[in-house]
């Protein structure tokens, strides 16, 4: 794939943004909270693929100051009738900013950008990460990439390809890469793959 982003996956989120950000998903709770628990008060946080906007809804609930963002416009759009504000419609490979944020919270999304392009992405965000910004992301567990049953690319990343991806670009300490079994919009099992860095 030529670009960091996957047009049919991107085309489903846009053909289903009103099922999928009605569903009553609740927030992230627990990885949320363990984030949340690392920022400053009040600090600015990036949220990518925000989805419905439970997650930052959450966070703006607890006083941080959150830009939410999406790379599908209808599912933005959807964000931003829930959160009453605007929210930005934003490519993981559009993200420019340097030393802008506290913390970057991506909750199953980074899952999605193809493999050859991942480092790059993470390269983006940790540049966009304050000294000592924090960064969360999770991901559908596997050994080779593929697609799911409704036809949207996954990277399935190992622990150990997944901590070549992040590399060693100025994270303080090691990257803390934790698992657990779950389940996902298509309610089958799934393991889950959930990783915070700290920018240095």
């Amino acid at each position: 794939m030529s670009e960091a982003k996957d047009s049919e996956t991107i085309r489903f989120y846009s053909n289903e943004a009103e099922a999928y950000t009605t569903r009553g998903a609740p927030a992230s709770n627990r990885h949320l909270h363990a984030f949340m628990a690392r920022l400053p008060t009040g600090g600015h946080v990036l949220e990518l693929g925000c989805g419905a906007g439970q997650d930052s809804e959450a966070m703006l609930a607890e006083g941080f100051d959150v830009t939410p963002s999406d790379g599908t416009p209808e599912m933005a759009a959807a964000a931003a009738k829930r959160l009453g504000r605007a929210v930005k419609v934003l490519l993981f490979e559009d993200i420019e900013e340097t030393d802008a944020y506290d913390g970057v919270w991506a909750n199953a999304c980074l899952l999605h950008v193809p493999r050859e392009h991942l480092a790059g992405i993470v390269e983006r965000v940790q540049r966009a990460l304050k000294p000592g910004g924090v960064f969360y992301a999770s991901f559908k567990a596997g050994e080779a990439e593929g697609r799911d049953r409704f036809g949207r690319y996954y990277n399935y990343p190992s622990p150990a390809w997944l901590a070549g991806a992040y590399g060693d670009r100025g994270w303080k300490g090691q990257i803390e890469i934790t698992s657990n079994r779950g389940s996902g919009y298509d309610g089958l099992p799934t393991d889950w793959l959930y990783v915070f860095a700290t920018k240095a």
